[in-house]
Order: structure tokens, then C-alpha cells, then sequence
């Protein structure tokens, strides 16, 4: 494990079971730098290549299916930003969501955010649907209209918060479906 401004500068959040820090961090560390929050069971990750440790992440998972019992959801962010107001947080999520619109146009889709920390901020279930309606009316207006769908989506938009820090991600279904730990439900 360990200190410094991980914490502050994540772009991986991990969420374990019971007992299993410290091989965790044991695990994560041969990726990038691994820091404990002061949110229980919830490490924050910073390692050089998003993509790629989910790659490696996925493939250390199938030739030993074990390590799920070490992590619970493991979630590498694509993009992301600090924030200390809704605003913030709306303006920025909103920017990158709006640089996705090519890969959202004619898909079904939906946003997951989870939340830790900043509850006066933002609300989950408010902002996923405020971020899902401008996803829609923007498809709709580009002529390439998307819909929502909770049961098998094209794309899942995954967002994830430690405080005042977020973390975004496109996930495709076959990415969902070989990489069950990225905790979409």
C-alpha cells in the first residue's frame, strides 16, 4: 500500500469483502499505487493505463477466479475530475458524457453512479436520471436518437465517487460480460 496523494489522484476504486485489505493491496500493488479511504472497505488505485489493468485485471481473474474473494468490484475510471459543487460536478460529468455522444448515437444505455462521500453534493438516483435525460434529448437532437434499458444495454455508463473526486467509464456489453467485477448493477 501506498500514502500520499493516491487518494486525491485515483483513477481506480476498489471495494473488498470482509478481511481481505491486506492481500488486496498486495494483489492491486504490482499495478499502480494503492491507497486505503476512510470509507470502509473502499480503496482508491492510481495506475498508469486505465485500459490496460483492466485488460490485465481480467486476465489475472480468469486464470485464478480466487482473486474475487480478495475484491469485490474493482472499476478502472476513463475519465476523471475533481469537483466541490453540483454544478461542478453536472458541468463536468455532462462534458465528458457530450464527448461520448458518437458512441451513445442509436444505443441503449443507462447511468449507474455510486456515490461515497458528498451527499449534500449530489444525490445518485437524481443525477443518474438528470444525466440520462441530456443524454437523450442530445442523441435525439443529433438525429441519432438512444434509449434507456436496465436489462441488457449496449453501454453502461459507470460513475464513481470518493468525496470530491469522480470517475467515468464507457463499458460496452462484451467488457461487462468478461469483467463481471466492475459492479454494474
Amino acid at each position: 500500500m501506498s500514502s500520499g496523494a493516491v487518494g486525491t489522484t485515483w483513477n481506480v476504486v476498489v471495494t473488498l469483502p470482509e478481511a481481505s485489505f491486506v492481500d488486496a493491496c498486495r494483489l492491486l500493488g504490482r499495478w499502480g499505487k494503492v491507497k486505503r479511504t476512510h470509507f470502509y472497505n473502499v480503496l482508491a488505485m492510481r495506475v498508469a493505463d486505465p485500459r490496460a489493468f483492466l485488460h490485465d485485471f481480467a486476465q489475472a481473474v480468469a486464470e485464478a477466479p480466487g482473486l474475487r474473494n480478495i475484491v469485490s468490484h474493482v472499476v478502472p475510471a476513463h475519465r476523471t475530475f475533481d469537483f466541490q459543487t453540483h454544478e461542478d460536478f453536472a458541468q463536468k460529468a455532462r462534458d465528458i458524457l457530450h464527448a461520448w455522444l458518437p458512441q451513445l448515437a442509436g444505443a441503449s444505455f443507462y447511468v449507474r453512479l455510486h456515490r461515497r462521500g458528498g451527499k449534500e453534493v449530489i444525490a445518485s438516483q437524481p443525477e443518474e436520471r438528470s444525466l440520462d435525460a441530456m443524454l437523450l434529448q442530445a442523441l435525439a437532437e443529433a438525429g441519432t436518437p438512444g434509449r434507456i434499458d436496465f436489462d441488457d444495454p449496449d453501454l453502461v455508463i459507470q460513475v464513481e465517487t470518493i468525496d470530491g473526486r469522480a470517475g467515468v467509464s464507457l463499458w460496452n456489453r462484451e467488457e461487462r460480460k468478461r469483467c463481471p467485477f466492475l459492479g454494474i448493477d
